[in-house]
């Protein structure tokens, strides 16, 4: 056993004791038969005494009597399929240095989106076929046998032979083509040390337009033939992205050329192969006429966010997928502050809370897993080479002459994060730290806290560290003078701008002084915003009541800015959800509140447009329209559906800019039954005839809105068909209505084995799990779930149907508290009777 390819079986991570330093592949897509071909010439560095070689393989059809370890040829050449692994073995041991491994394979251009893929495009009214690679986190073995951990850096050599007509792209430039009759083979420049996650192949038939940094890097967006005017606007970000991020790293953008390519087919939304950037087109292509604000902004982030992994995580790469959050933590933080340098006037700093609130939100689960800046430093000292969480810590630790790593690991190794309860006792606050779990429970969990704090005023602050469980600070360190009458004006703010991961659990008079404070506008965004997410947060862990929650949101009835009322929405769709289930009788008024809330806003904005309005107000409109739609506002409603009516006849209408269009879309869905199927046929109408992405998202979100069951289970079929590509499933998946959850879950039941086969990438099929079972709020229904996937459930998927599972259980312990609460009705009518 000790000496057989046995031995490797069902490990996690490939032996050490070999190192490929440079790899010479050359690959033959054939497009028409959905097949390739290829040979590799792998430089290896054997380090310890053994005969065998050990490399990733998966799907691929290795010709055992092509290999060769310099001129030995192995004497067993066996694949283990479920380890993905392909072991060598020879005869005798193999000298310690370097030799090259040679080797020819073939395999399946895949449907699956993974690995060397096709995806389906239209020429000329032809249906086509592109090769594409996606092989992020470990599917490059789908492509070729090679070492496929992020550790194993090497030089890549790459060539493809491939139809002359067609635009072949790799990760480096050109070195030359030769043409022979229908074929041409493409030779390009070797690359950098880069780990095999990071190599990208295109080929297909593409326009471009390019452009250069100021250093004289050439910078190009690809998009199908004739779609070039719509990526002017990415192509923008990103050169200027790359000129702001050369000064931030002090860094060179690292390689020749940087392309940028759009792909009909993508499960992700985009994926930072060095020097060849894939995309959805969604997240790359904007169009003036077509797309919305809030779509704009995300091409912008999406393209700022990919090329801050240039360096971050390409140049310094994580050295295993535990440490995964090195690249993405960072990329997501550098990508808002490129776009708010480039574009001020999107406030775009004080939407990062986005970012760290689904951060607290999928923190505060159970199922969370543990995570494993002097950046300038960080990146030149790990330049080419992989980098753990700690030596972020030490470079930061040496730069600073801060205890970095003490603070940090408090941080990194444990799960979760703090809340802190802070009640006032006298002249001093109190403080109280304990781990905060969405489920109610608190672990055993104690964290080293930054804390921040201010009083009446953010001219003053205090700065401390919360070491222990309890402490207690004077009001007077914090303010400028003693506060005796503490009146309605009062107020003192922890976590000043949300810039610490924790939540804060105020007591009485503590939070009806920041409800004071948010009516009166004495707090700035980042703090309005805090306040009602850690409210929303602490209800669902039952800390809190949803009365205190709703007597809060009412607080933000006179409120304007887009920032503060994204999140706001955000928690009265919750509320909206949770009350449906919870208190049935009272659901309506509850409806009619978040509504009387919501309103003035909306009435500000307006259905239509202004002239020289901002970026956010087109965004604020979009977010409030929709919102008002599936509260169940009639006026908005109505609206909405006469001006479809009228888009119907005209496209070209203003009446119904892109902004605007999914609310309408989701109120005529409204309307829609077996017995009145106009509205579904007209969108379906629209979906067929647009070639937009966007436009098509938009519409498959809102079919499955439709509070009709058989209308919802149509809906979801349509994923079944051509109509809609594998990677747009999750567009119909979210929009499912509250009415529709049982048809959604008895559909995916009926259709597991088929959605399994279809959607094979684990990221896909958690989709389906989260979106499907996440909305159910009883122990009953959780129940049931887990007895189905008991026999079903796969590595790929498990952590998502754990995670969901636990929000379904959440939901219904949050549920049981709402039923106690004894003044909730009270407060709700109370609060519906106030002046506006």
């Amino acid at each position: 056993m000790a000496d057989s390819p046995e031995q490797f079986r069902g490990k996690s991570r490939l032996p050490r004791f070999a190192q490929p330093l440079r790899y010479d592949l050359l690959l033959r897509p054939d497009l028409a038969a959905c097949t390739f071909s290829g040979s590799a010439a792998v430089a290896v560095a054997v380090s310890a005494p053994t005969r065998f070689l050990v490399l990733n393989a998966a799907e691929l059809s290795v010709d055992g009597s092509s290999i060769r370890f310099q001129d030995l040829a192995p004497t067993e050449v066996v694949q283990f399929e479920e380890d993905e692994i392909l072991v060598i073995g020879f005869q005798k041991e193999l000298p310690v240095g370097e030799g090259v491994l040679t080797m020819n394979f073939t395999g399946t251009l895949n449907d699956q989106m993974r690995g060397f893929y096709r995806s389906k495009y239209e020429y000329k009214g032809e249906s086509k076929n592109m090769a594409v690679t996606q092989f992020q986190a470990a599917d490059a073995r789908r492509c070729f046998p090679c070492w496929d951990e992020p550790a194993f850096k090497a030089k890549f050599k790459l060539t493809l032979q491939v139809p002359s007509e067609l635009v072949a792209l790799s990760n480096m430039p050109v070195v030359k083509d030769t043409v022979h009759g229908p074929l041409k083979t493409v030779y390009y420049e070797e690359s950098p040390l880069m780990s095999t996650y990071l190599i990208a192949i295109v080929v297909g038939l593409f326009d471009y337009i390019e452009s250069s940094t100021l250093e004289g890097t050439k910078v190009r967006v690809y998009t199908q033939v004739g779609m070039t005017s719509q990526g002017k606007f990415a192509l923008d970000v990103g050169v200027k992205s790359l000129n702001l991020y050369k000064d931030y790293f002090a860094t060179p953008y690292p390689l020749p050329k940087l392309d940028m390519i759009a792909i009909p087919d993508f499960a992700a939304g985009a994926m930072e192969n060095y020097g060849l950037i894939t995309y959805r087109e969604s997240a790359l292509l904007y169009d003036e006429q077509l797309s919305s604000a809030s779509n704009k902004q995300q091409v912008a982030i999406t393209v700022a966010h990919e090329l801050a992994h240039q360096w971050f995580g390409n140049l310094v790469t994580m050295e295993w997928w535990t440490h995964l959050w090195l690249n993405e933590g960072f990329a997501s933080w550098v990508s808002y502050l490129a776009v708010e340098s480039i574009f001020p006037e999107w406030n775009n700093w004080t939407q990062f809370l986005d970012e760290t609130t689904s951060g607290l939100r999928l923190d505060a689960l159970a199922e969370s897993h543990p995570i494993e800046k002097a950046l300038a430093s960080y990146i030149k000292k790990y330049a080419y080479s992989n980098a753990k969480t700690e030596d972020l810590w030490a470079v930061l630790e040496e730069e600073t002459g801060e205890p970095v790593k003490d603070l940090m690991t408090t941080w990194t190794k444990q799960q979760g994060y703090p809340v802190i309860y802070a009640k006032l006792n006298g002249q001093d606050l109190e403080l109280e730290q304990a781990q905060f779990l969405s489920d109610g429970s608190s672990g055993p969990h104690m964290w080293i806290v930054p804390m921040t704090s201010c009083c009446d005023s953010y001219d003053v602050n205090k700065k401390f560290l919360l070491k222990d469980k309890t402490d207690k600070i004077h009001i007077k360190d914090f303010t400028a003078s003693q506060i005796t009458d503490r009146s309605q004006n009062f107020w003192i703010k922890l976590n000043i701008d949300q810039t610490g991961f924790y939540r804060v659990k105020y007591d009485d008079e503590l939070a009806a002084g920041l409800e004071n404070a948010v009516k009166a506008k004495k707090l700035s965004l980042m703090d309005m915003i805090g306040i009602v997410e850690d409210s929303y947060a602490l209800s669902i862990a039952c800390k809190q009541t949803l009365t205190s929650l709703l007597r809060l949101l009412n607080a933000y009835r006179h409120e304007s800015d887009y920032t503060v009322l994204s999140h706001v929405t955000s928690v009265c769709l919750g509320v909206d959800k949770i009350s449906a289930d919870a208190t049935p009788d009272l659901s309506r008024d509850i409806k009619q509140l978040l509504i009387k809330l919501l309103l003035l806003a909306a009435k500000r904005v307006g259905w239509d447009p202004k002239d020289g309005e901002s970026h956010l107000d087109a965004m604020l409109r979009s977010l409030l329209l929709i919102a008002l739609v599936k509260l169940g506002h009639d006026e908005t409603i109505n609206e909405g559906i006469r001006r479809f009516h009228i888009f119907l006849e005209d496209r070209k209408s203003s009446l119904l800019p892109p902004d605007n269009r999914k609310a309408a879309y989701l109120a005529v869905m409204r309307t829609v039954s077996t017995s009145s199927r106009a509205g579904y046929e007209a969108l379906l109408k629209i979906y067929r005839e647009t070639s937009e992405a966007q436009e098509k998202s938009r519409i498959l979100g809102s079919l499955s809105s439709c509070r009709d069951k058989d209308i919802v289970f149509e809906a979801l079929n349509l994923m079944f068909t051509d109509e809609v590509r594998n990677q747009d499933a999750y567009d119909v998946l979210r929009g499912v209505s509250l009415e529709g959850r049982e048809v959604a879950w008895a559909w995916l039941k009926e259709n597991w084995d088929h959605v399994l086969k279809t959607w094979p990438s684990s990221q896909l099929v958690s989709m389906f799990v989260n979106y499907i079972v996440s909305p159910f709020t009883s122990e009953e229904k959780a129940a049931e779930v887990s007895e189905f996937f008991a026999t079903r459930v796969k590595p790929s998927f498990e952590r998502a149907l754990k995670q969901s599972l636990e929000r379904v259980r959440i939901s219904a312990r949050w549920i049981e508290s709402i039923k106690r609460e004894p003044n909730l009705a009270r407060t709700v009518h109370q609060l519906l009777l106030q002046e506006v």
